[in-house]
């Protein structure tokens, strides 16, 4: 490779929001180029519905995959059929490259690029997603409908590896580890909420009829990223949490 060209290589590696730009013509909202240039490595994005999330950490898969050689990169979601789903849009955004690497390895569920590189597809299935180790960057689509069980399966894989883990979702109540991390995870996380408003490819009118249409409790929280009391919920969360003393013990039996 002459010098030009790996002198493009590491500005482009360096610069994602000039990659989305130049190599897969995207242009990017500004809150997605400030999630691709974030250096965390713990990122969560609490968004609304058509948001751009999707786009975003698919970007973020590719780059890692062409500039990083040998890294693992997982995409894991609720099932197979929407980690494939995901999976497709890294791939589509690999066909835009006028200069695409090698496959060595090309199915609906993963992928190999000639550097080592792999992109794999996981289900949200604990007892089916044990072995990978050492991932670079494991991504966790639409996080709040995951198991608990699975998150704690899966965060190991980055053990060892030092790797980037990005999860991604619209709330669906104040339960599970995606609600958890985003209100107690500390500073460890880097938070980016992104409403409807803030998504210029969203109409105000269609937001309007959206509204009347699902009701406040839905809107709020599928366009407005509010963690809400679940439908169900006898208690609310305030109330179960005040009710916990950290002082008392757990009984042993």
């Amino acid at each position: 490779m002459h010098l030009a060209e790996l002198a493009s290589d590491l500005r482009l590696a360096l610069d994602p929001v000039t990659f989305a730009a130049e190599k897969l013509d995207i242009t990017l909202d500004q809150w997605q180029a400030e999630v691709l240039t974030h250096p965390s490595k713990r990122i969560i994005l609490n968004c609304s519905r058509q948001a751009g999330k999707s786009t975003v950490t698919s970007i973020m898969a590719l780059i890692r995959a062409l500039y990083y050689p040998k890294s693992l990169i997982l995409l894991l979601s609720p099932s197979l059929r929407q980690s494939t789903e995901l999976f497709r849009k890294v791939m589509d955004a690999l066909k835009k490259l006028h200069a695409r690497p090698k496959l060595t390895e090309d199915n609906k569920l993963s992928t190999q690029f000639d550097n080592g590189s792999r992109i794999i597809s996981l289900p949200g299935k604990e007892g089916t997603i044990r072995g990978f180790s050492g991932a670079s960057l494991l991504v966790i689509d639409e996080a709040s409908r995951v198991d608990d069980s699975t998150y704690k399966a899966v965060r190991p894989m980055l053990a060892t590896s030092g790797g980037r883990l990005v999860i991604l979702s619209t709330p669906w109540g104040k339960r599970g580890f995606f609600h958890d991390e985003w209100v107690n995870g500390g500073e460890t996380w880097q938070r980016f909420k992104i409403t409807a408003h803030d998504v210029p490819r969203i109409p105000a009118p269609f937001l309007e009829e959206e509204q009347r249409a699902l009701g406040e409790f839905f809107f709020a929280q599928e366009y407005l990223c509010e963690f809400r009391e679940t439908v169900d919920q006898v208690f609310s969360y305030e109330m179960i949490m005040g009710a916990i003393d950290p002082n008392v013990k757990p009984l042993e039996f």
